[in-house]
């Protein structure tokens, strides 16, 4: 079996590689191929990785490449986590927005909208590459927006294509953590979208054991969503919040926080460029990767904890490297293995949430198996969870048909849905500063 993984030269790729080289997986690997389009991103996270062979005394045959059609050829598995635009392009997402006077964030508002007009078109080719060079391959997506383009990539590959963010597992864990009990033995009641969920219950035996949660203050104080968003808040939506939701709940609180300085791309920036321009042995390079991994950690959103600082710091300090490689890795043996097992996903919703249309792409507990993956029923969930759902959802799917058709029209019309954007006339400007520091796009999107 072959496994490729397109954006290697990003960070998470040395968590990938050691839960293989450390035999942390069931599925057998026969090859692995990791592509980068920047030779010298891919040569610096190969020197991590030798430092990782190194540490574990295993090494993996692992193929670095630029050719992205000798990575895809004959995949059976395709990993997909890719920055279009880089840490420049991320940079401009962000502050295009907090020149207007609304959030600046990778993901949610306007910054996800403007990521995914450049996103989605490359996300497309990769998918078309994939459809005609390894037809059969499981494509699994960590590319973000996640939830957007996944729903672009089925376009191309269909069924295929599966959505994954660690966020929901790494809050279903933390609220196990505060119960004193192993996550294993729990089923989490999550719903929603991307970066836009909620855990509405924690069933143990049949037994809802979240009520209890939410109505100890001290306990919800141990972890880092209930400190987050504080016990009142908790106890009045009755539901812990995916951490995202800050920026909708305590919106003024962090764009104050991104308008004094807190903009994590300009962070991520400084530090990336010099863990890539570092040199030294194997051991050193991978010093130098834990080191800049854990600072990353560290910050992230650090908009939210601004002026809290002494309160967070514990938190921050407990806080875990995520789940992505592990979830990825997870998801393929569950799909090739006897038995079956329940993870958080981004699959087509089918009848999942039944006020969203089936091919929604949400974010819910589903049942994988040799057989595939089966979204379950979530039901009715509360009516302001439904409306926001259905507002950024909309957004986003506007936020396709304007990558895909370069309609500058659409474009306005994506950022203007978004719910955190405040007016028509702020999406057009915020698009407009947008494209002034993507001059490859203008001509695309400069008019109607």
């Amino acid at each position: 079996m072959k496994l490729t993984l397109i954006g290697a030269g990003g960070f998470r790729t040395p968590v990938i590689y050691r839960a293989l080289a450390a035999g942390e997986v069931t599925t057998r690997y026969d090859e692995v191929a990791f592509y980068d389009i920047d030779q010298g991103r891919l040569d610096r996270i190969g020197c991590v990785l030798d430092g990782i062979s190194e540490e574990l005394g295993v090494t993996v045959p692992v193929t670095m490449t630029t050719s992205l059609d000798a990575a895809v050829d004959g995949a059976d598995i395709v990993y997909c986590a890719v920055r279009a635009g880089g840490m420049a392009g991320r940079i401009l997402d962000e502050t295009a927005a907090l020149a207007q006077g609304v959030i600046g964030q990778e993901t949610t508002g306007p910054g996800g909208i403007t990521f995914a007009l450049r996103t989605v078109p490359i996300i497309t080719s990769i998918a078309e590459l994939v459809a005609r060079r390894a037809p059969e391959a499981t494509f699994v997506n960590f590319t973000n927006p996640v939830g957007l383009v996944t729903e672009a990539a089925r376009r191309i590959l269909g069924d295929r294509v599966i959505g994954i963010c660690d966020a929901p597992l790494d809050l279903c864990k933390r609220v196990a953590g505060a119960l004193g009990r192993d996550p294993e033995d729990l089923w989490f009641d999550y719903f929603g979208i991307n970066h836009l969920g909620w855990l509405r219950g924690v069933l143990d035996g049949g037994r809802d054991i979240l009520p209890g949660l939410i109505a100890n203050p001290d306990r919800l104080e141990t972890f880092e969503e209930g400190r987050l968003f504080g016990a009142d808040w908790l106890r009045s939506v009755g539901m812990i919040p995916n951490e995202y939701l800050y920026y909708y709940d305590f919106n003024a609180e962090a764009l104050a926080a991104m308008q004094a300085g807190n903009v994590r791309s300009a962070f991520l920036a400084k530090q990336q460029a010099a863990f890539f321009a570092g040199r030294g042995t194997p051991a050193e390079a991978l010093r130098d990767w834990k080191r800049t991994h854990a600072a990353r950690e560290a910050s992230y959103m650090e908009e939210a904890w601004t002026g809290r600082e002494d309160e967070m710091a514990d938190i921050v300090a407990a806080r875990g490297s995520g789940d992505y490689g592990r979830l990825a890795l997870d998801l393929i043996d569950a799909l090739h293995s006897d038995g079956h097992r329940v993870m958080i996903l981004d699959v087509p919703n089918r009848s999942s949430l039944p006020f969203l249309d089936d091919e929604a792409i949400v974010e819910v507990p589903c049942v994988i198996g040799r057989g595939g993956i089966v979204p379950v029923a979530i039901g009715s969930v509360p009516l302001e969870a439904q409306g926001l759902i259905l507002s950024v959802r909309a957004a986003e799917r506007a936020a396709i048909e304007a990558a895909l058709s370069g309609s500058r029209a659409m474009a306005i019309r994506a950022l203007a849905l978004h719910p955190l954007v405040p007016s028509v006339n702020v999406a057009e400007r915020i698009l407009d500063g947008y494209l002034a520091g993507q001059p490859a796009l203008v001509e695309q999107f400069g008019a109607a």
